[in-house]
């Protein structure tokens, strides 16, 4: 199966996921249009895209949102992303509100500049600047070497299981240690100081409001996928925007009252998620023990708790001792972690499908990009040339 390679995307399919996460928060969130100005850098996708949805329903946010995808050509569809933004641009229009987008490089100067125009244009200065970009390659804007980021662990060599994704077996895989060029290239991809650049470029332009906040996002999960995450080249890149984030925090603090966060969410199946080694089965067993449980959820739930709960007009989050906010706390509860290990060491090819829900991974994979999205017809043909 190709399923996990997905080199299409469906316009309708996406659409209709909007819709969804948009309808979701009108559901319930409980808060007043405030109408704040939002920048919101990676913004088509997953938690970028939930954040942008989150704000601009729970509280009327006029947001601008920065992406890099690729519109339709010939017979080849958009990107998901692409479809995703078009359908947000519509769904806030038929509301009133203000959505409007970049589509280019984020970690170039040019997309920096072009942003800082339009802001200055038609939106003034930024109330929350949101940061989430998941990206393979960073051309560096000062230097302009290429830096291709890697997800391998740190030392020595890793074998642990995973899910063969294209023969369906659970196998065990042998990851090579990350050479020190590998770990500075994944650092200058994931770490934090694109968002520094951004935040610098908008504070010497005099671009973000009294009292701003800016957030980005990590992840720390068990010790399970330490190896291959948080100690691997992925954890460095993570401490690296960690102690970036605490530094612009006193800077942002000083010069405006404003606060940068770092919030630390769950597990969710992604373009990026899915790419990487022994996290796919991971979230299989994690999923069907969480909906057991009644504890999932999805990406717009956790911005939804993230942007009702914690950061928004006159809220203020609850922190750990390091500063973070945790969205990751019932993922990592002590009787969830306790089955994910008994389970990872039971797994195999002939059982993972009952003791993991590896059907409903394969299911919010198809949906990324639009596909087996409930209430869509498949049968009819779509337009998918759309322009934003």
């Amino acid at each position: 199966s190709e399923a996990f390679i997905c080199t299409n995307a469906h316009p309708v399919g996406c659409h209709q996921n909007v819709q969804n996460q948009a309808n979701y928060i009108k559901a319930n969130a409980t808060t007043k249009q405030s109408n704040p100005n939002v920048l919101v850098v990676g913004a088509s996708t997953g938690y970028g895209l939930a954040s942008r949805i989150a704000l601009t329903w729970a509280y009327g946010a006029k947001s601008l949102g920065i992406f890099y995808e690729r519109p339709a050509s010939g017979k080849r569809t958009a990107t998901a992303g692409y479809y995703n933004s078009v359908a947000l641009h519509q769904l806030a229009a038929q509301d009133g509100i203000s959505a409007e987008s970049i589509n280019g490089d984020a970690f170039s100067d040019d997309i920096k500049r072009e942003t800082i125009d339009r802001i200055k244009g038609s939106m003034g200065k930024i109330d929350i600047l949101v940061y989430s970009i998941a990206a393979p390659r960073r051309i560096h804007p000062r230097t302009g070497a290429e830096h291709n980021s890697v997800l391998k662990p740190i030392g020595q060599s890793y074998t642990s299981q995973t899910i063969d994704l294209n023969r369906e077996v659970v196998t065990d895989i042998t990851l090579e240690a990350a050479s020190e060029q590998e770990i500075t290239d994944t650092v200058a991809v994931m770490g934090g100081e694109d968002l520094e650049f951004w935040t610098d470029a908008l504070l010497a332009e005099d671009l973000l409001a009294q009292g701003a906040t800016v957030v980005t996002y990590s992840y720390i999960g068990p010790e399970l996928t330490w190896a291959i995450y948080r100690d691997g080249t992925i954890g460095k890149a993570k401490e690296d925007l960690e102690t970036r984030v605490n530094t612009l925090d006193k800077t942002l603090s000083d010069k405006l009252g404003g606060n940068v966060y770092l919030s630390v969410n769950k597990a969710i199946v992604s373009q990026a998620s899915m790419a990487i080694p022994v996290v796919p089965l991971y979230m299989s067993i994690l999923n069907q023990i969480m909906d057991t449980k009644g504890t999932n959820e999805d990406p717009i739930a956790q911005m939804g708790r993230l942007f009702t709960e914690h950061l928004g007009p006159d809220l203020s989050p609850t922190l750990d001792a390091e500063r973070r906010i945790r969205l990751d706390d019932r993922e990592l509860r002590a009787d969830v972690t306790a089955e994910i290990i008994e389970r990872w060491g039971q797994i195999n090819t002939d059982n993972f499908r009952e003791i993991s829900d590896y059907n409903g991974l394969q299911h919010s994979f198809r949906n990324l990009f639009g596909f087996d999205v409930d209430g869509v017809n498949y049968d009819e043909a779509v337009e998918i040339e759309l322009n934003l």
